[in-house]
């Protein structure tokens, strides 16, 4: 047998270059660059600079303190608890240090006569002054102390500070120092300049208000926070540039569609639905794209102005699509829209996942061939196979609870055929308000319209807070108000029992209120279910045949039963408040008084304590919303993941609202006379991340 050609040393596989190791685990921290490195500050210090005897450390009270001695005795202890203890003695008397968790190899960095520096919190132990964990270092005798303040910085899995301080220094000494703010401005404005800044904020001298740095109301830190919301406005700024530089079609044609339907409404409009629905329109007539906010409280109307903007779409020749981020939502939107158009001779195509082949392959053609005119679904509208005619205007509800990607997916599907790439013009809504801090600061780049006005008949919410050893009560009540009529909504966090959590189930629920109230119907609807038994319950529901549904937060929005006028939410401490207000929306649609009741398990934490009592104080969505961002802050407000906006590190929106004002005015100056200043001082602060700022 021939015996196989041997391999050239060419063809070896050479083994890929070792990663290095550090800077894998720094990116794992978002530090990547030497730029970001440099911008990752310090969250507290620690004082390294002065060394205290062991007897004066005994009278400072539980302060951090650092002391230095001699180690005359190293012993593993295993009793009460294996444990290291460690005697070192200065010329005033010994202290002993306890480490409950360590390695074998610090045995010997603790050999007797050893020097070692000890930083920790002091107390009065059985065998005298004593600290347990304290921070530590091996010196020889008259080692120098640091001349500045020891940063900490916030650190991830296997990154010390040891690692992050290296790395840190490193690339202050590679990067480019120059100052992206002009003189001018930064005199103006009575900044720092940024290097100074930065160096300070990095080693701080002795001398420096340590309260000042910690609370972040030094003057360094204050430059480092305008320069960040400097470039968010920038970013947003631009992005809106952008955006009107792109071509859109004119939606400008209220015609018959817009006229049928106004004249069939079996309401009037109010002040505030006509007032958004005039700038909403006014924005459509633009050739560059609409990009709103439609911000609104429960049950303020946003979804008949969301209607009247497709109409003129509709009118103007263009195909107009809803989204909604459940098929709960977007089957009320569908019956509720075709309600109104269907009439007058508009086509709806409805297309959700939970679509059987068939429907769907049908609603797809009728999407590609333009004769639906408007389309309602919820993710599936913007899958690959989905292709539009001619689309013009884009609504999402409840938007912030897409990610920046699937916004971005929908939005592109409006390429028109006949007349060239278009964007289409896009209409956001939100019931959960956006306080105007925020809006000013996250949402630069949209237009904001706000339902403010309540429709005339709507009762108003009576909302009371109950411990679930009242439970009893509150199932009475459910059966009292059936009895005169009335349907309950009981809504529970889980739908399986969790351990963890002890909290009530879904399934659990419905079965012990069937017990207890074996006279009337009582309903199960959770998000596993599959959407035809879904709709089945809530058509129940809606004809009164069931008259206490129990549910997760599926109900939460687009929930539309006047009837129903009681709602009771099992552990409420375990939601947030814009939840809970969702929630108590579902109620007070009809002519009756309506009652909320927020049952929570005892002891409340703080937080949850705060919560309860918002919810009971207001029924206004703006204030709770306001009260809301006070407690939870911008990042968790919005959802960071969700929202795609570039979260605030240092600035606070409340603290720090003049400086949010003049960042803002600021940008739009150096947008319009300073392009190089603007290009400098993004890619310091932003660099890839800007693109998320501009959908």
């Amino acid at each position: 047998m021939p015996t196989p050609p041997k391999k050239s040393p060419a063809a070896k596989k050479t083994a890929p270059p070792r990663a290095n190791k550090v800077e894998d685990k720094l990116a794992r921290l978002g530090l990547r660059t030497d730029i970001e490195l440099v911008l990752h500050l310090p969250m507290r210090y620690e004082d390294e600079t002065q060394i205290t005897t062991i007897a004066a450390a005994g009278f400072m009270g539980g302060s951090m303190v650092q002391v230095e001695g001699v180690v005359t005795h190293c012993d593993v202890q295993f009793r009460p608890r294996r444990q290291l203890v460690v005697t070192i003695t200065d010329e005033t008397g010994p202290l002993v240090m306890r480490f409950l968790n360590f390695y074998g190899s610090q045995t010997k960095q603790f050999a007797e006569g050893n020097r070692v520096r000890v930083r920790g919190e002091l107390r009065h132990g059985f065998f005298g002054a004593e600290m347990v964990h304290p921070t530590y270092k091996i010196v020889v005798e008259g080692a120098p102390l640091p001349r500045a303040l020891t940063p900490v910085y916030p650190a991830g899995e296997g990154v010390s500070q040891t690692i992050l301080r290296k790395a840190i220094a490193e690339a202050m000494a590679r990067i480019d120092w120059s100052d992206t703010l002009p003189a001018v401005h930064r005199d103006a404005l009575g900044l720092e300049p940024f290097e100074a800044a930065v160096r300070l904020l990095h080693n701080p001298a002795p001398e420096v208000d340590e309260y000042a740095l910690s609370d972040h109301s030094h003057p360094a830190w204050t430059r480092m926070k305008f320069d960040e919301l400097l470039a968010q406005q920038l970013s947003l700024k631009r992005a809106q540039m952008s955006r009107r530089e792109k071509g859109a079609a004119p939606l400008a044609t209220e015609g018959a569609l817009c006229a049928g339907f106004m004249r069939a409404l079996p309401f009037k409009l109010t002040g505030a639905q006509e007032r958004v629905l005039a700038e909403i329109r006014s924005d459509m007539r633009a050739a560059f794209p609409m990009q709103r906010l439609l911000q609104g409280d429960v049950g303020s109307g946003k979804t008949i102005v969301a209607a009247l903007a497709a109409a003129q779409a509709i009118d103007s020749g263009y195909q107009a699509v809803l989204m909604a981020p459940t098929e709960i939502l977007a089957e009320q939107h569908f019956r509720k829209i075709a309600q109104w158009l269907a009439p007058l001779g508009v086509t709806i195509a409805w297309l959700t996942g939970g679509l059987k082949k068939k429907d769907k392959t049908q609603a797809q053609a009728s999407i590609a061939d333009g004769s639906a005119q408007l389309i309602i679904g919820t993710h599936a509208v913007f899958q690959d196979a989905v292709h539009f005619a001619r689309l013009g205007l884009v609504i999402v509800d409840e938007q912030h609870r897409f990610g920046v990607g699937q916004r971005l997916a929908l939005r592109n599907k409006g390429m028109d055929a006949d007349s060239g790439p278009n964007v289409p013009h896009q209409l956001m809504m939100s019931a959960t308000p956006i306080p105007r801090t925020l809006a000013m600061t996250y949402y630069a780049d949209l237009e904001v319209s706000a339902i403010d006005e309540l429709p005339p008949g709507r009762t108003p919410i009576m909302t009371r807070n109950i411990d679930q050893n009242r439970r009893d009560e509150v199932v009475e009540r459910v059966h009292a108000a059936a009895l005169e009529g009335r349907q309950a909504y009981w809504v529970c966090p889980l739908i399986e029992e969790s351990e963890a959590l002890q909290l009530q189930t879904a399934t659990e629920t419905q079965i012990a209120l069937a017990e207890a109230l074996p006279d009337l119907q009582v309903g199960l609807v959770h998000g596993r279910m599959k959407p035809a038994e879904k709709q089945a319950v809530m058509d129940a529901f809606s004809r009164g045949e069931v008259h206490v549904l129990v549910a997760t937060t599926v109900i939460e929005v687009g929930v539309d039963v006047p009837n129903a006028s009681l709602m009771v939410i099992e552990h409420a401490e375990r939601f947030g408040l814009s939840q809970l207000h969702q929630l108590r929306g579902r109620v007070g649609r009809g002519s009756a008084a309506s009652v909320c009741l927020l049952l929570y398990q005892s002891p409340l934490g703080q937080i949850a304590r705060e919560r309860l009592g918002i919810m009971r104080e207001s029924t206004d969505g703006f204030e709770i919303a306001r009260r809301d961002l006070q407690i939870r802050g911008p990042g968790e407000f919005l959802g960071a993941r969700q929202s795609g906006q570039a979260m605030l590190r240092f600035a606070d929106l409340e603290a720090d609202q003049f400086l949010v004002e003049r960042a803002r005015d600021l940008a739009q100056q150096l947008l319009q006379t300073d392009p190089v200043t603007v290009q400098a001082h993004l890619a310091r602060w932003l660099g890839a991340k800007e693109e998320f700022l501009k959908v």
